[in-house]
């Protein structure tokens, strides 16, 4: 199974396009802190690459530095170089992007509290 899940704060804005068929996809990549960090140089960074209705939603609401996670799969590009040496590019296909921060500028939303139900019992009720 190829399956990854990362947390992290996007780099940079998001590069939406359209293949020649007219499919929208998008580019972004994200900066990961690493588990166990020791430095503030224990980061990785991921590109991921969202297709369809996700490209849509992601180039329409992120920016850069708002924290995502992204849910998917890791793809192994292997190219040709312009000086004719063998390269490989790991980028994540993303299938989920869940976004963790507000916009810049936004205003946290308000949740109302939520009436708590009574569920006291009368200890008389009780059968023992």
């Amino acid at each position: 199974m190829n399956r990854i899940i990362l947390i992290g704060n996007l780099t940079s804005d998001v590069e939406k396009k359209q293949t020649s068929a007219g499919v929208a996809y998008c580019r972004f990549s994200i900066a990961v802190n690493r588990r166990f960090a020791k430095s503030k140089d224990d980061v990785d960074f991921f590109n991921i690459l969202c297709w369809r209705g996700l490209a849509d939603v992601c180039a329409a609401n992120l920016s850069k530095g708002r924290k995502v996670c992204v849910d998917g799969s890791i793809q192994i590009n292997k190219f040709t170089a312009q000086d004719g040496t063998t390269k490989q590019q790991i980028e994540i296909t993303a299938d989920d992007v869940e976004f963790l921060s507000q916009r810049t500028g936004e205003a946290p939303k308000q949740q109302e509290a939520e009436p708590v139900e009574d569920t006291s019992v009368d200890e008389g009720e009780l059968p023992f």
